[in-house]
């Protein structure tokens, strides 16, 4: 099979149609040329240049071949720039993993920012609760995730890129629905809607805790993982809930969402996650812009 060079050999004479001209462009002196044309020939087993000792002309195998062997010299060089646009972290794909409330504020910060900074990268999105993503994180399926604490692998590297605080979520007539802030004993014996301990664990647990803390005992009457069904509940006069700042951005009508007052302060966090090991060469940049995204915010706040 004939490589390249040969026909990068053949196209520059092609184009010049003088064997010296055609030299003087690859580099190189007359008689290797005339060499590399010989075999090329040999190869494909047709005569592609007439040569007299004062012309060159194409044959009509040769004006047939001609264009095919820009065509192949074209997608060479093109992929082999895509290897170099991918080994440089330029170009390639990425599989993020993240939790249904990161879309609420900080997913799609990170997705514009990554459109603006890697417009090459080819991003996949898939949300999958916390347990889900460590999963797929250990199995490969997708580089990076952006999920709840707590996470005790070291397999993963992780950085914290959001801490928000907790909002009181009330329905429209609730007579704390007026107030500037609301207190977590405001919550003891009211009717509550509660997450999930399985699907949502991180904010369950949570919440359990500050209510300990604070010797509080809600009445709830029903659990459920997402925060939009939750909130959808308490639209309906359902009960009360707890939710992270961001759920603010859904605007769900006659849900009003207060400050929440804690004896001990704790921020509802998410962390981006992926493997030590990983070989993706566009990781290093997702990490870079996320941790550019959080601290941007954390000066905000």
């Amino acid at each position: 099979m004939f490589d390249l060079n040969q026909l990068r050999c053949f196209v520059t004479v092609a184009e010049e149609l003088h064997f010296g001209r055609a030299a003087v462009r690859l580099n190189m002196t007359q008689p290797p040329l005339s060499r590399q044309i010989q075999v090329l020939e040999h190869i494909i087993d047709a005569a592609l240049l007439e040569r007299t000792s004062r012309s060159v002309k194409l044959t009509p195998a040769g004006r047939s071949f001609l264009p095919e062997a820009r065509r192949i010299l074209k997608m060479a060089e093109d992929a082999a720039q895509v290897a170099r646009r991918i080994a440089t972290g330029k170009s390639g794909s990425l599989k993020i993993g993240f939790t249904a409330a990161a879309a609420y504020g900080f997913l799609p910060e990170l997705v514009a920012a990554c459109r603006t900074q890697l417009p090459e990268a080819d991003l996949s999105l898939s949300e999958m609760v916390t347990g889900d993503q460590i999963e797929a994180l250990a199995s490969g399926q997708i580089d990076a995730g952006l999920l709840r604490p707590p996470i005790a692998r070291p397999e993963f590297a992780t950085r914290r890129v959001v801490a928000e605080p907790l909002c009181a979520a009330l329905p429209r007539r609730h007579r704390l629905a007026a107030a500037e802030a609301v207190s977590i004993r405001d919550f003891d014996g009211q009717p509550f809607i509660m997450y999930s301990q399985i699907e949502a664990r991180y904010f369950h647990d949570l919440l359990v805790s500050q209510f300990m803390r604070a010797e509080v005992l809600p009445r709830y009457v029903q659990h459920l993982s997402q925060i939009h069904s939750i909130l959808a509940m308490v639209r309906a006069g359902l009960g009360l809930a707890i939710v992270p700042e961001a759920a603010s951005s859904l605007k769900i009508a006659d849900v009003r969402l207060r400050p929440l007052k804690l004896r001990t302060p704790t921020p509802a966090e998410l962390f981006l996650v992926w493997r030590r090991d990983h070989d993706n060469p566009l990781l290093p940049a997702l990490v870079e812009i996320a941790g550019s995204l959080a601290a941007l915010q954390q000066g905000e706040d």
